[in-house]
């Protein structure tokens, strides 16, 4: 956490100032939020939920982390902005939430996460109200199995398809997304899901569907020969095979 909020990555200071943190892609497919309900699932410590809340959504924003839930708590007291964050475990979310909502929402490396994408799905339909909208954005499953330091090469490293055992990435050292000359000494563990799997998980909980689009840009750098563009995308240099590194998937409440 106090990596991220020093970060030029999240510009804290510039969203103070009234930036927005979301991408025009979002804002464009997830659409009006004006007076509706928003659930923003792992909101990390909820830029973005605010950002929603700028543009009139009655903002809910949720993290298992209990210091980025305290930062944001104070980010919204000090900046007047109406926000309701919970500090709780996605899955556990049920137990310490009520209510149902207008839009569910969550984006950008917050699938990897998961360990129980079944489980993630039947939470994402318990809070939507019927007719209700969730939206996802997020790596593209196929981009998260390519090797990430090979400055040259585009090479898969890791498997697409999802295993009982998460992927294990020791403490190196070595810099966070945000900022590549901190210094971090946390492991993780990273499960991989296919789209296949996002898709009908998604399904069995009950939701229909509406699109699911994929881009050849991403709005991190996601290998070391990719090149940021005036829009803020990360893309393959110009003639470099196109490949996916984004996906958005659209579905709605059938009850």
């Amino acid at each position: 956490m106090p990596i991220h909020e020093r970060s030029d990555f999240y510009d804290v200071a510039g969203f103070k100032a009234g930036k927005s943190t979301l991408m025009p892609v979002e804002v464009e497919e997830v659409g009006d939020v004006a007076g509706k309900s928003l659930l923003h699932l792992q909101c990390h410590f909820g830029l973005d939920t605010m950002s929603w809340a700028r543009l009139g959504a009655k903002a809910t924003g949720v993290d298992f982390s209990e210091p980025a839930i305290a930062l944001a708590r104070s980010l919204s007291d000090e900046l007047a902005i109406d926000v309701r964050f919970v500090h709780s475990n996605v899955y556990d979310l049920p137990e310490n939430l009520e209510g149902r909502f207008d839009i569910v929402f969550t984006s950008y490396g917050a699938v990897n996460w998961l360990p129980d994408l079944a489980g993630w799905a039947r939470v994402v339909s318990h809070f939507l109200k019927p007719g209700g909208t969730f939206y996802v954005i997020d790596g593209h499953p196929f981009t998260w199995g390519l090797d990430d330091e090979n400055p040259d090469d585009i090479i898969i490293r890791y498997p697409y398809f999802r295993s009982d055992e998460p992927l294990k990435f020791e403490a190196d050292g070595k810099g966070s997304y945000a900022n590549e000359t901190a210094v971090v000494t946390t492991a993780t563990r990273e499960w991989a899901h296919t789209m296949g799997d996002i898709l009908n998980f998604l399904i069995s909980a009950g939701l229909q569907i509406e699109f699911l689009h994929e881009f050849p840009f991403v709005c991190w750098e996601a290998l070391p020969m990719m090149q940021k563009g005036e829009d803020g995308w990360w893309r393959l240099p110009e003639g470099r095979e196109s490949l996916p590194f984004l996906f958005s998937v659209r579905a709605s409440n059938r009850e």
